[in-house]
């Protein structure tokens, strides 16, 4: 028996949809965001007037960092307990909907400790505060998923707290404030989708459900991305920031890969980015895990929708981005890359490494990671 949840209680699409949040009237409103591009692109601005002029009472909580840590969640907890919201709304990247999501949850169970989340099982609902997330980029699918990536600095790993009262209860899937996306956020945040709906197909928990969207995400992100990244039309990044949306949907329901626990061990240590980090190492797993007869079945599927095979379908849309090929390429230094190289092994072993579908030892794992930072050849 499976229990499937599939978002909150709405996901809203297309150009203008954030005027949905004049909806809300009368409300303390407890703004989330990065740095400056929400700012820039006047998307803050914008949500500001309409709560405003509906008698909202608003703070702003920003510069959340890329691969928020627990310290940046102990900071949040301080400002969201003192400003005692009734809504929060998580506006930007994956970033600061995370850190968002995980404030959600600790704001209304104050007993919880972030540093022991991870090794718990956490409430798995939300009473009080309403819960917006409204996606900048087109790759986490982190407005509609039960997770929430924190990274745990002691450890060096970006560790993924579940929870379903982390899913947003609602999605604001605005295209307009995609158009301001540089290309290399367009093309990382767009292979993380990808990895996102491969790696939820391939599962051997996918289902009827999660495997349509899962292989409806990696047509159109295939079709789409490219253009989105080329040619910067509206209508192109609307597909994808869409098609990012459904498989998010669908991994949140399944799980995910060696490529994500790879990732998340990578993205601990070195800080390197996550989208950047999958986009690398997704052609090098699947190439692993095609050896599991399986996995070899799903991807001669997906070859067939990609009229060509699925692995160099990847890796070809890879170059079309300007992807590194190898984490060499990608600017790690050696000499880093492979000091603690056995605790890098270990952690990239944690994770959604364990749902891989092709099981990998730790010989095997040290020879992967060889590969991907040097590439075929080495």
């Amino acid at each position: 028996m499976k229990n499937l949840k599939f978002g909150g209680e709405a996901i809203v699409t297309g150009s203008g949809s954030l005027k949905f949040l004049e909806n809300y009237k009368n409300m303390r409103a407890f703004i989330v965001t990065g740095g400056s591009s929400m700012f820039n692109n006047g998307t803050i601005d914008r949500i500001k007037g309409m709560l405003e002029g509906n008698g909202c009472e608003i703070q702003v909580y920003s510069g959340v960092r890329s691969n928020p840590d627990t310290e940046d969640v102990r900071a949040g907890l301080a400002a969201i307990n003192l400003f005692k919201p009734d809504i929060l709304i998580a506006v930007g990247g994956g970033s600061p909907i995370d850190l968002g999501k995980v404030l959600s949850i600790m704001y209304e169970n104050p007993e919880l400790d972030i540093e022991k989340m991870a090794a718990m099982s956490l409430p798995e609902k939300r009473s009080r505060l309403k819960l917006i997330a409204i996606p900048s980029t087109s790759g986490t699918g982190s407005e509609v998923t039960t997770a929430a990536v924190i990274t745990y600095r002691k450890q060096d790993i970006k560790i993924g707290l579940k929870s379903k009262a982390m899913v947003p209860d609602v999605a604001i899937l605005d295209p307009d404030i995609t158009m301001s996306m540089p290309d290399n956020v367009v093309a990382e945040t767009g292979m993380d989708a990808l990895t996102h709906a491969v790696e939820c197909f391939i599962n051997e928990n996918v289902d009827d459900f999660t495997a349509c969207l899962a292989k409806g995400a990696i047509e159109g992100i295939l079709e789409f991305l490219p253009l989105s990244y080329s040619q910067k039309t509206l209508e192109s990044r609307e597909k994808v920031h869409n098609f990012q949306c459904v498989a998010g949907l669908a991994f949140t329901n399944t799980g995910l890969g060696m490529s994500h626990g790879i990732a998340h061990a990578i993205g601990g240590k070195f800080n390197l980015g996550h989208g950047l980090t999958n986009a690398i190492a997704l052609p090098y797993v699947l190439e692993f895990n095609s050896r599991g007869a399986e996995v070899a079945a799903k991807l001669e599927e997906l070859s067939r929708s990609a009229g060509k095979g699925f692995i160099q379908a990847v890796k070809e849309l890879n170059r079309k981005l300007n992807v590194p090929e190898t984490f060499s390429a990608a600017g790690l230094d050696e000499e880093s890359f492979f000091m603690d190289f056995d605790e890098l092994v270990e952690n990239s072993m944690l994770g959604s490494t364990r749902s891989n579908p092709v099981k990998i030892s730790r010989a095997e794992m040290g020879s992967l990671l060889r590969t991907m930072y040097y590439g075929r050849g080495e």
